[in-house]
């Protein structure tokens, strides 16, 4: 599917065919994003579903998901390129070995041939585009890594001294994801479209758990939705679980072959949803009163 010509009720019923169910608001934007070429930053809590969005953008056009993830000292290197210098090596070593005749020029032209490049994520993008390049967690990197991303995403090209300029004939779809861990800059948020990312009503997570995990019965995908949004509204946690535990912790449950979420039931299983010892300590403390109400 073209996402660039789709209608956003196209794109909407596309994604929602991969199992990613998007509201108005952010159907639009992303929308937006694709018909406008421009980068889509998605900010909010772990496990609102930023990165998921990136993989069904991809797989609801058909094309390759490239990821790059993001770290603290992320350099311009490990994003674009590098040279295989072990492989460059032992062609030096082939050379002298086989043909001792061979000038210094060609050697080193030999070197920095096509097939001793790395590509990395966004050299791979640019290249294989049309493509979705995934920027996940951009707040882990620093600024100087935020200049660079700004520089290729307003040109779509990149120079490589060796070997010339790769541009993107179609530039790839760019999607960034933020924890907020830091303030992203504001020329980079300037080159983007924005949108904050919560987490989903009650009933819009119960459609995912439908469409996520079918065999998940109703009535305990009821059950587990409720009680996840109990624990993200009733305790100050310090990591509160995203969809992604709510789906594990659904079909966990299943496996168990448990038709009911009781207390026993749920204390047994609390690692899938929560992954912090102090959280589970204050979630296990009130699994009577939240699976109550």
């Amino acid at each position: 599917m073209n996402l660039a010509s789709a209608t956003t009720a196209e794109l909407r019923a596309a994604l929602e065919g991969t199992g990613y169910l998007v509201d108005d608001e952010l159907a639009t934007i992303t929308w937006l994003a694709t018909r406008l070429s421009r980068p889509l930053l998605l900010e909010g809590e772990p496990g609102t579903g930023k990165t998921a969005l990136a993989e069904s953008l991809a797989q609801a056009a058909g094309v390759p998901l490239i990821r790059l993830q993001c770290h603290e000292g992320i350099d311009a290197s490990q994003a674009l390129y590098d040279w295989d210098f072990p492989r460059q090596i032992l062609h030096l070593r082939a050379v002298e070995a086989v043909d001792g005749a061979t000038s210094l020029a060609d050697v080193e032209s030999d070197l920095f041939d096509e097939r001793f490049l790395l590509a990395r994520p966004i050299l791979r993008a640019l290249r294989e585009a049309p493509a979705v390049l995934l920027i996940d967690e951009i707040d882990r990197a620093d600024d100087e890594f935020e200049a660079f991303l700004l520089e290729v995403l307003s040109t779509w090209q990149v120079s490589i001294p060796e070997l010339g300029t790769v541009s993107a004939s179609t530039p790839p779809l760019v999607v960034l994801t933020s924890n907020r861990t830091r303030e992203v800059h504001d020329a980079l948020k300037r080159r983007c479209l924005y949108h904050w990312l919560e987490h989903p009503s009650l009933e819009r997570e119960l459609a995912i758990v439908h469409s996520r995990a079918p065999e998940v019965p109703e009535a305990l995908a009821t059950q587990v939705v409720r009680a996840v949004h109990g624990i993200r509204t009733d305790h100050e946690l310090l990591k509160p679980p995203g969809v992604a535990e709510t789906l594990d912790w659904a079909r966990a449950l299943h496996e168990l072959g448990v038709r009911e979420l009781d207390t026993a039931s749920a204390a047994a299983s609390l690692g899938v949803a929560v992954k912090y010892r102090e959280d589970s300590d204050r979630v296990r403390a009130s699994l009577d009163r939240l699976l109550a109400r």
